[in-house]
């Protein structure tokens, strides 16, 4: 039996799966800003399941972050109070057994170029765009983490090919400005909508505004394809994907998967007097939606 467990910033989900059979789920509240009763919930999580599934089972964990290969303590965590606490050995010593922990979109990533979305492809990116916004890269079926653990960490690069009144932009928990996370998330595109009209709402109050004909909705929302479109292309430019895979609540926007295609051709390099229209690279949901992430925490052990 393989034991996932997905540790967000709201909830922890935990999954059993028997090959590649659903045995057990579970969830619980994050508790947030306090890394002992978060290592606490996920070590009860994993006896939960086992109890439900009837057996002990390898366990593999998602974060919103990494491992610093270095010293073993989380890094790079929007769940700021992970961040340089030694996880993996915390878990170990209490579950008495190895533990594989892995970024969460890493983790969706695996998930759907094992059987989701991406399943068949040679290179998958699988990007997650909510709260924030990350990636994880699957060559030929194998997880890419770089020598850093840092490889798909695409939201913390700069918008590509800004625009004039984006040179500057938003501050990013990072410490920097103008990460392609502060534009691409759902907290990214309230940002955007905030500045431009003076009105706070949600993405998907957002997108429900401009589907009803609301003019400033819809030209929040253009901005915000015409900037992932131009964050995606520079991913194809570098890595040349055979399908980017979209998870997270901003993926349910279903526009996204014609226009941002249509919007990424110009700045996708022309290799050999190509058309910008003919790319091959995919744009397409994620199959498995919010349970990627888990059942790829899951899968780590495969």
């Amino acid at each position: 039996m393989r034991i996932g467990i997905d540790v967000g910033g709201t909830k922890i989900e935990g999954i059993a799966l028997d090959g590649s059979r659903e045995v057990a789920r579970l969830r619980v509240d994050t508790p947030r800003d306090d890394y002992g009763r978060t290592l606490d919930a996920i070590v009860s999580l994993v006896r939960a399941l086992e109890e439900r599934g009837g057996s002990p089972g390898s366990v593999g964990i998602g974060i919103p972050g990494t491992l610093s290969p270095e010293t073993g303590l989380v890094k790079n965590a929007n769940s700021v109070w992970l961040i340089g606490h030694p996880l993996l050995a915390d878990l170990e010593r209490q579950l008495e057994r190895p533990v594989r922990i892995a970024n969460d979109a890493n983790c969706f990533a695996v998930s759907e170029a094992a059987d989701g979305a991406g399943a068949g492809a040679h290179a998958v990116f699988g990007v997650i765009i909510g709260t924030g916004a990350g990636a994880g890269i699957v060559i030929g079926g194998h997880l890419v983490a770089g020598a850093n653990g840092i490889a798909g960490e695409f939201g913390h690069n700069p918008l590509p090919w800004p625009e004039d009144d984006e040179l500057t932009g938003p501050a990013c928990y990072c410490g920097r400005r103008g990460c392609l996370e502060t534009f691409v998330s759902g907290p990214g595109m309230q940002g955007d909508h905030e500045r431009a009209t003076g009105t706070r709402q949600s993405a998907p109050q957002i997108v429900a505004a401009a589907a009803s004909g609301d003019a400033a909705a819809e030209a929040t929302l253009v901005r915000y394809e015409r900037r992932l479109a131009r964050g995606l292309a520079a991913v194809i430019n570098l890595l040349d994907p055979d399908v980017i895979v979209l998870g997270g609540g901003m993926s349910n926007i279903s526009r996204l998967y014609e226009n941002v295609p249509r919007l990424w051709g110009p700045h996708v390099f022309a290799c050999g007097g190509a058309q910008p229209d003919d790319v091959r690279t995919r744009l397409v949901r994620a199959a498995h939606g919010d349970s990627s992430g888990v059942r790829g925490a899951a899968w780590l052990w495969d």
